[in-house]
């Protein structure tokens, strides 16, 4: 049986903000589950962003740096919110942080779907893109990009980094999927062709 996925299962009967800063905000809340029993939640709320897959020549540009949290540089595809205060479409974003973090400008954008990356505990998420047509420009990186690294590799070479743990994001492995699926659909295209 396939249940209504969009019911309130699990009720909120308060909120309220434990800890803010200008990134995100961690809220407490006090639920109520099906059985009628009580507890909390611990949700953090940030606001979703663009990850822009630039793909060229059978392969993908992307950026390396530094994750605090992890203690460790890994690989990634571009991707990031909106600076506090500013306000724009989807597309718009994309556009924007594939510039600033890359220098890339595409003339062909793609959306390729909407994923949420850790609905366990937020509600963020991310709208994926496929960028193509690409231009080389100059980057405008923010003060938490400044260690930011930028390279292109193929499709082997971007397996093999899966494989040895370089990257790690869930984000830009579920974009990845769902660029797999875009590609599956428009099989018409010659099978090492760039995108």
């Amino acid at each position: 049986m396939i249940k209504d996925s969009s019911a309130q299962v699990i009720k909120r009967i308060d909120s309220k903000i434990v800890y803010q800063n200008p990134w995100m905000t961690v809220r407490e809340d006090r639920i109520e589950r099906p059985d009628g029993s009580s507890g909390i939640y611990g949700v953090v709320d940030k606001p979703d962003f663009a990850l822009v897959i630039p793909a060229e020549a059978g392969g993908f540009h992307m950026v390396e740096e530094y994750r605090y949290p992890i203690r460790r540089r890994t690989w990634s595809f571009p991707q990031g919110t909106f600076p506090m205060g500013e306000d724009g479409s989807p597309t718009e974003l994309a556009l924007s942080e594939l510039a600033q973090e890359t220098g890339l400008r595409a003339k062909s954008l793609q959306r390729l779907g909407f994923l949420h990356c850790s609905h366990g505990t937020s509600g963020q998420g991310f709208n994926v893109f496929l960028a193509s047509d690409l231009s080389q420009g100059e980057t405008d990186r923010e003060l938490e990009e400044q260690d930011m690294d930028q390279a292109w590799f193929s499709r082997a070479e971007f397996h093999q980094m899966i494989r040895d743990g370089r990257i790690t994001d869930d984000s830009t492995l579920a974009a990845y999927s769902l660029l797999l699926m875009f590609e599956a659909e428009h099989e018409d295209r010659p099978p090492n062709a760039a995108v």
